[in-house]
């Protein structure tokens, strides 16, 4: 009779819950994942990245998960064997499983940019680069995700996609307000330019003050629901390891002779190189009337002369083909005049971060600070930075190529020299283009609709949960003491 009672209750109990106005009740928004691998001209690096599924104003507000740098060097020096640069993302590969969920894998979007070492191989052996990166795909497809592509970016591209990093991370584009509970544009957005020196080619980009010729498709986005069209060129063969091979060949052009003064290099430190190796780029491999490109070996040996490496390294930029044009840097390029804030990174931070320089110190003082490096011969180097042996030699020229490229080329002066900021990060994130690339990629990704299902209010359920269980309690506890007096 109890346990027949307290299924009654229970029935009762159901009946009136169904009998109550249900309410319509948002689940949390769902992660989402994405994976980018930047194949760049000296190494490759893989970034994975989330956000949540219901964006904010169609673009993910997107966070760092996992960085990893591949072993070796960048997947263009594997042009006489593209299986092997395949082979080198596994471990990266494996790493950015560990962190993503098993039930969310196989939807993960993967793809693969390549810059301008790979620029530089498709203008030399277009079939190799297609090989490689064949390779790569092919490698990524075998792992649980969705891959979507494996191909070489624009330089174009690759500074627009840098400059919408640093104005993510530094809340140009949207800033959470606690006071709103939600994502918001800055009534004053501050929009940054960006200054990008990798290995093969260099980018700026920035919004110009006024109206431009010469736009291009990778400078206009919509991002948080605003549009924004930029300015933004990339120079091909203007990276640091480019710009040191073409200085060395003009010197030994020059001169043409087994031992070549290298003004540059640091006094007493001498350097051996083959002809041959200039072959190796197209930016190395013109012709030359004063140089045959020989296997022969030449000395390069260092004079630590700063005003010659000054000389020597402006004969590497054509201003000429400018003429008295004010909107054109150098080759005959065309750009508006600088504005606004910059963030110079990659390259030029490391230099810069080296020699402890600021753009808040005057230009005479960098400049003073750039000549006495220069001086200083290579046994005083060496006992200073014992760390920094292997690249010790190429500060002299890096530093006196950024400022000619800085001052000389983009035109910053006296006035704009101090809107530089030179950083390799921001809001302890690393800058470059792979997380602006998944900014923009997640505008094609479809906003996931919150999921809604019907529920009471939590103060109803945990009444009636109570009364089911006392119920239930009650009438296991007749049923145990009616079952007791029987047996008595």
């Amino acid at each position: 009779t109890a346990i027949v009672g307290a299924l009654v209750a229970l029935s009762i109990i159901a009946l009136v819950l169904s009998l109550v106005k249900t309410e319509d009740v948002t689940l949390p928004p769902t992660v989402k994942y994405g994976m980018v691998f930047d194949a760049g001209s000296s190494h490759t690096s893989l970034f994975v990245y989330e956000w949540d599924s219901d964006k904010e104003n169609d673009t993910g507000v997107v966070s760092q998960t996992l960085s990893c740098d591949v072993q070796g060097q960048g997947i263009s020096s594997y042009a006489n064997n593209p299986t092997k640069a395949g082979d080198s993302l596994r471990e990266c590969l494996d790493k950015a499983l560990k962190v993503v969920p098993a039930a969310k894998q196989r939807d993960i979007p993967a793809y693969l940019g390549a810059t301008a070492g790979m620029r530089l191989l498709r203008e030399q052996n277009s079939s190799a680069a297609d090989q490689v990166l064949a390779e790569v795909a092919k490698t990524m497809q075998e792992y649980p995700m969705a891959f979507k592509g494996a191909r070489v970016l624009t330089g174009e591209e690759e500074g627009a996609y840098g400059w919408i990093t640093i104005n993510y991370l530094l809340d140009s584009f949207t800033k959470y307000s606690p006071k709103a509970r939600t994502w918001v544009r800055p009534e004053a957005a501050n929009i940054f330019g960006a200054l990008d020196l990798g290995g093969a080619s260099t980018q700026i980009s920035f919004m110009p003050e006024s109206s431009v010729a010469n736009w291009n498709e990778a400078s206009k986005f919509m991002l948080y629901g605003y549009d924004y069209n930029i300015y933004t060129h990339s120079y091909l063969c203007y990276g640091q390891n480019e710009m040191l091979k073409r200085l060395a060949k003009e010197l030994i052009a020059v001169r043409g002779e087994l031992g070549v003064d290298h003004p540059c290099y640091p006094k007493d430190y001498n350097e051996t190189i083959s002809l041959s190796s200039f072959r190796t780029s197209p930016c190395t491999n013109r012709s030359d009337a004063h140089l045959t490109l020989s296997d022969r070996n030449v000395t390069l040996e260092g004079r630590g002369n700063a005003s010659g490496c000054l000389a020597a390294i402006k004969k590497l930029f054509n201003f000429s083909a400018c003429g008295q044009s004010q909107d054109c840097t150098f080759d005959g390029v065309y750009q508006p005049p600088v504005s606004g804030q910059f963030i110079a990174f990659a390259g030029f931070y490391y230099t810069f971060h080296f020699l402890n320089l600021t753009s808040q110190q005057s230009l005479n003082d960098v400049n003073s600070t750039v000549e006495t490096f220069c001086k200083k011969n290579w046994a005083e180097l060496v006992e200073t930075f014992p760390q920094q042996k292997g690249y010790l030699h190429t500060y002299c020229s890096m530093a006196t190529y950024i400022l000619t490229l800085l001052l000389d080329g983009y035109k910053f002066n006296e006035l704009t020299w101090s809107n530089i900021r030179f950083s390799r990060q921001a809001a302890n994130t690393d800058i470059g283009w792979t997380l602006g690339f998944m900014l923009n990629f997640t505008n094609m990704i479809p906003t996931e609709a919150l999921e809604q299902v019907k529920g009471h209010q939590p103060s109803l359920w945990a009444g009636a949960i109570s009364f089911i269980v006392l119920a239930i309690v009650a009438g296991l506890l007749a049923a145990f003491l009616q079952c007791f007096w029987k047996t008595k």
